[in-house]
């Protein structure tokens, strides 16, 4: 009698662990079987729906957001590699908005010297939009990024093949090809957390709560408050991807 995939899969995996790199075994530690092997009898992916929300007004540019992310999902220290970023929108009373985003804002921001005198200055933070129609899910040609029944998109390392279609598909900019495991990597709300109650540890750690994370459909979220109370903007809504990062005090300057 053949054995099942995923049962062939957990017997080969446990067979070479031993002699597994480090960085593979991280990886492979995030596949969705394994990021729920010790919660599956207490957690119900059907029971959530998560989303996101930011509060411009609130964001102080201090990327301790950034830097507490890369901490906590082993993230690549080189200054290109984020799962989530901070952004300066600086707006001249004359010319062109300046956009930067040094180190993803984690060292904080230089002081601008434009030919203009400035209008004013806000911080943006950036991340995976978890789209509900994600283009990344579908131009994955293995199904290794795919859609959790509790709303956040995920990529299964151990079936990600590094094509990089996913990459050039995210219209945010949300996803960077991991330089040693050589798969694609991204923003996961950080599953591992919020499948055991606790918050992602950007929520956890921004000292102004400009962000908000929660169950989308339960009466009493801090994300259902925050949608129900401010005027959001998602954004690029022109490409129907239907972010579910939704966003509080955003002009028409921020993309």
């Amino acid at each position: 009698m053949s054995q099942h995939p995923k049962m062939v899969r957990r017997e080969f995996l446990s067979n070479v662990a031993v002699t597994m790199p480090s960085w593979l075994l991280f990886l492979s530690a995030f596949s969705p079987e394994n990021l729920l092997a010790e919660e599956s009898e207490k957690y119900d992916p059907t029971k959530h729906n998560y989303s996101m929300g930011i509060d411009i007004r609130k964001c102080i540019g201090c990327g301790r957001c950034a830097d507490a992310c890369k901490t906590e999902n082993s993230v690549p220290r080189e200054p290109f590699f984020f799962r989530t970023w901070v952004e300066r929108y600086v707006l001249p009373v004359e010319g062109e908005i300046y956009v930067d985003s040094p180190n993803g804002g984690i060292d904080g921001f230089p002081e601008y010297k434009g030919d203009s005198e400035t209008l004013r200055t806000f911080f943006v933070p950036k991340l995976c939009n978890h789209c509900e129609n994600a283009p990344c899910v579908q131009v994955c040609p293995v199904g290794a990024t795919f859609t959790s029944q509790d709303g956040v998109v995920l990529v299964d390392a151990s079936y990600c093949v590094g094509c990089r279609y996913c990459i050039q598909a995210c219209p945010y900019g949300a996803r960077y090809l991991h330089p040693v495991a050589k798969v694609a990597d991204k923003c996961t709300f950080c599953y591992h957390r919020i499948t055991n109650d606790e918050l992602p540890a950007c929520v956890e750690v921004c000292p102004t709560q400009a962000r908000v994370f929660g169950e989308r459909d339960a009466n009493s979220s801090p994300i259902r408050r925050f949608l129900r109370f401010n005027d959001i903007k998602v954004l690029k809504s022109y490409l129907n991807t239907r972010p579910k990062v939704y966003y509080a005090g955003a002009d028409e300057e921020v993309r």
